[in-house]
């Protein structure tokens, strides 16, 4: 069983920038990719970015490509989330996740969730 804690949300203005962290425990993830998904309100849940942890090949949804980074900590076994020119779009509960995946885009791949964290972006 993989354990997922998120932090770093919070409230931040338009054009600012949040770093979410999400630490991962309880059994090896060499085989694992994690990845980052979000959920509006009154919207579907949402690819955001996801790395390979054995070889840290990553992916980006469209809507992020170019603001967000996705990257990894192999000692402190955490994956982290650079948010950088934050749209209100963006607001969100942000869920981190964990699985042995061949596509990273897709959240049904995913057998591991962690409790999710808020970002509001304001305008």
């Amino acid at each position: 069983q993989v354990q997922l804690v998120e932090s770093g949300g919070g409230l931040v203005q338009a054009g600012g920038s949040l770093r979410l962290s999400c630490a991962a425990s309880g059994r090896t993830l060499r085989n694992h990719a994690m990845g980052w998904f979000r959920r509006a309100p009154g919207k579907e849940r949402e690819f955001v970015a996801a790395i390979r942890w054995s070889g840290g090949s990553t992916d980006y949804a469209n809507s992020v490509k170019g603001r967000f980074t996705i990257s990894r900590d192999n000692a402190k076994i955490t994956v982290y989330l650079q948010m950088n020119s934050l749209k209100p779009e963006d607001t969100a509960v942000y869920y981190c996740a964990a699985g042995i995946v061949t596509g990273l885009g897709s959240a049904d791949n995913y057998a591991h969730w962690g409790q999710g964290t808020q970002v509001t972006v304001s305008s």
